[in-house]
């Protein structure tokens, strides 16, 4: 199954995903920043014929943007639970500017696009913006039930 069809989004959140990056380089501890060289090693090798996992522990992927405000709302979100649940899972984040490819081979057409990929079973795509108390039901739901 190729990238654009295990994750067709039609829904909004944070238009025009193509705006350009103000140059701002963000440097977080918990979040780490992937470039399309270092997803195709750590999450998914997007030119493989079948996508197949490559992490260890259930993982976020956070595609997001410097100008987009509903993405800077959840940030400090995500660096908060990599902190607190960075035994159980990891998160990553990818700059849809900087890597535009990698955001069209999985048709993000709107931002925040929050990717949640467990250790086994399919992995689920959400858009928008929200709380801490939602990712955590959103992890339980969609990583930690699915955990080896």
């Amino acid at each position: 199954m190729t990238a654009a069809a295990i994750f067709a989004m039609a829904a909004t959140s944070c238009g025009n995903a193509g705006a350009k990056n103000d140059g701002k380089k963000e440097t977080k501890k918990g979040v780490t920043e992937l470039n399309a060289e270092s997803f195709n090693t750590k999450v998914y090798d997007i030119k493989a014929s079948e996508l197949v996992y490559l992490g260890d522990k259930p993982a976020i992927v956070d595609f997001t943007a410097s100008w987009c405000g509903p993405c800077q709302r959840i940030a400090p979100i995500l660096e908060e639970l990599a902190t607190e649940m960075g035994d159980k899972i990891v998160i990553y984040k990818v700059d849809i500017d900087k890597n535009n490819a990698l955001a069209r081979e999985f048709n993000i057409s709107s931002i925040p696009a929050i990717l949640y990929i467990p250790l086994k079973g399919e992995s689920v795509m959400t858009v928008g913006s929200r709380g801490k108390s939602q990712f955590i039901q959103e992890i339980n739901t969609y990583l930690l039930n699915n955990a080896e």
